[in-house]
């Protein structure tokens, strides 16, 4: 009797077959998707929905086009789409016009992104100190990125044209062909061009991040007699590190879709392609040429090598 009642209030366990590991299972998932505040996902579902409709489901779609033979057709007509494999990236793989825009990419990325991230750095740091009319500055550095790019690409028309202001100031030193119109120069002009015009959103993101850097650091460091290259260095460059990641990837996402700069500056990607996007050739190939099937192969390509790009931006910035 005593050994009956003793086992009866022994603590039982799960067993392995019992349902107490898929609901431990399941409330882990929970905890993950919803958090510990799972009403927060109420709030932010208007914007996963904006996301879906905006982006996610148009990237599928294009992926989903990419391995078929899709074309236009009219409203309303129904017409076969059939599965083709991997013809489309064959097909856009050996173009070597894609390799061309693809490498015209390049080359943007790797003038724009460096100057447009320590520009930005260094007009924020500049901007974060006491100085006369720093609120001036702060919106004249900001005016170009919501002006309308047909605005200030007249600027730079006026300003890099064969007989702009930029070739009567350089007189003999002017480059034949010109600026914009030399298949060496016209891409590197654009890469300074979207640099300059995106350069008050970027130093608007280092300024933020300024805000929270300790006046302290600065202080200490000044003590220590450290000049203002090593207190930049030691101190600021570090401090803004999660920045300098979001201002790489945005750049580099935003300069991989370039398409606005090159389409108005020199005419659709000109001299003879020199200045041609993956994203101008993908508008050429699928709306101009009626090969959407291609184009979409194009982006899914962009995609996958920006997304790589920033994969390592990401894991060369938070290594430590």
């Amino acid at each position: 009797m005593s050994s009956t009642t003793h086992d009866s209030h022994r603590p039982r366990h799960a067993q392995p077959g019992s349902g107490t590991a898929p609901a431990g299972r399941m409330r882990q998932w929970r905890l993950r998707l919803g958090g510990h505040q799972p009403i927060g996902m109420l709030f932010v579902s208007p914007y996963l929905l904006y996301l879906a409709a905006i982006f996610v489901y148009p990237l599928g779609f294009a992926v989903w086009m990419s391995f078929h033979d899709y074309f236009f057709a009219a409203p309303g007509v129904q017409v076969d789409r059939p599965f083709v494999g991997l013809d489309n990236y064959t097909a856009v793989l050996t173009d070597p016009d894609v390799w061309r825009s693809f490498s015209n990419i390049a080359v943007f990325l790797v003038i724009n992104v460096p100057l447009t991230t320590v520009a930005s750095l260094v007009l924020a740091s500049a901007l974060n100190k006491k100085i006369r009319f720093r609120s001036f500055f702060r919106t004249a550095y900001y005016i170009p990125y919501i002006t309308a790019s047909v605005a200030v690409v007249g600027v730079w028309l006026f300003l890099f044209n064969t007989n702009g202001l930029v070739n009567r100031a350089l007189g003999p030193l002017a480059p034949d062909p010109s600026w914009l119109v030399n298949s060496h120069l016209a891409m590197p002009v654009v890469a300074v061009f979207v640099a300059w015009k995106q350069l008050g959103f970027f130093v608007v993101l280092y300024l933020s991040a300024l805000q929270n850097v300790p006046n302290e650091l600065y202080e200490s460091a000044a003590l220590d007699g450290a000049g203002r290259f090593r207190t930049f260095r030691s101190i600021t460059v570090p401090a803004v590190r999660p920045a300098t990641l979001l201002v790489l990837i945005l750049a580099t996402v935003t300069g991989a879709n370039l398409f606005t700069e090159p389409y108005l500056l020199t005419s659709g990607g000109g001299p003879d392609g020199a200045t041609t996007s993956p994203v101008l050739l993908m508008y050429q190939r699928g709306l101009q040429q009626g090969h959407p099937d291609q184009a979409a192969a194009i982006g899914v390509i962009l995609v996958v090598l920006i997304t790589g790009i920033s994969l390592v931006y990401r894991r060369f910035l938070e290594r430590d």
